[in-house]
């Protein structure tokens, strides 16, 4: 089952089209369903996530991390209560938002109509990380997190949302310290097909979709670092 879910995230099929090695698809995605709707696949997730944090030297938890959006267009299947239009972007669909770490491991995901402000939707995705992640006291952000909400994650998260400004001397690319991180992590998941567009009904689909690519990442970086070690010597 986790893997007829990984091969539809990573390829970008239909469920119908799921190939006939794996079960019928109907109960592929019920399985899908129920991991989502109980949090199993958010705490597979996370215990990944712990397992290459710990194999890089890092704690469990981190105590800073690095927010930033994405646009992407919505299927004609996505519904039009849950799209929407990013005026900056030019993109009818939906805004992905990321807080990750600094190796650029998700921390938290929220999906939202592309026409919800960064601000706006950080006020629901920090204090949603800080409940889980007691340790965070530093955030990353672009200037579209400037404003009122400074002062707003210090005053009720006890959290120091750090802007990192281009330089307007600057043309052309630059690469920005911090922000460069989770602009990655974007890169990483657009590598899933499934993830090109948003094609779910819902929002909390998407999100667990995120969740999965997420996962095929974390544990081939783990599987990649696990043949790397050398084996142990045999016994004269």
């Amino acid at each position: 089952m986790i893997d007829a879910v990984r091969y539809l995230v990573d390829n970008g099929i239909k469920w119908r089209a799921m190939p006939s090695d794996f079960p019928p698809w109907p109960r592929v995605y019920a399985f899908f369903a129920r991991w989502r709707d109980t949090g199993l696949v958010a705490e597979l997730h996370d215990r990944l996530r712990a397992a290459v944090r710990g194999a890089e030297g890092r704690k469990e938890e981190p105590s800073a991390a690095v927010v930033d959006s994405q646009s992407v267009k919505a299927d004609a299947t996505v519904t039009h209560v849950s799209r929407g239009f990013d005026a900056g972007k030019k993109v009818n669909g939906r805004k992905r938002h990321l807080l990750t770490d600094t190796l650029g491991l998700l921390l938290a995901v929220l999906v939202t109509p592309a026409s919800t402000t960064d601000r706006d939707a950080a006020r629901i995705l920090l204090p949603a990380a800080k409940k889980h992640l007691r340790r965070l006291v530093r955030v990353w952000a672009d200037g579209g997190y400037t404003g009122h909400l400074t002062d707003w994650t210090t005053q009720h998260l006890g959290l120091v949302l750090d802007i990192v400004r281009r330089s307007d001397d600057v043309q052309g690319f630059q690469v920005l310290p911090r922000r460069w991180v989770v602009e990655r992590s974007f890169a990483w998941l657009l590598r899933s097909r499934r993830l090109v567009r948003d094609y779910e009904r819902r929002t909390d689909t998407s999100e667990t979709v995120i969740l999965w690519s997420m996962t095929m990442l974390m544990s081939r970086r783990l599987a990649a670092r696990h043949q790397q070690r050398p084996a142990p010597a045999r016994a004269a």
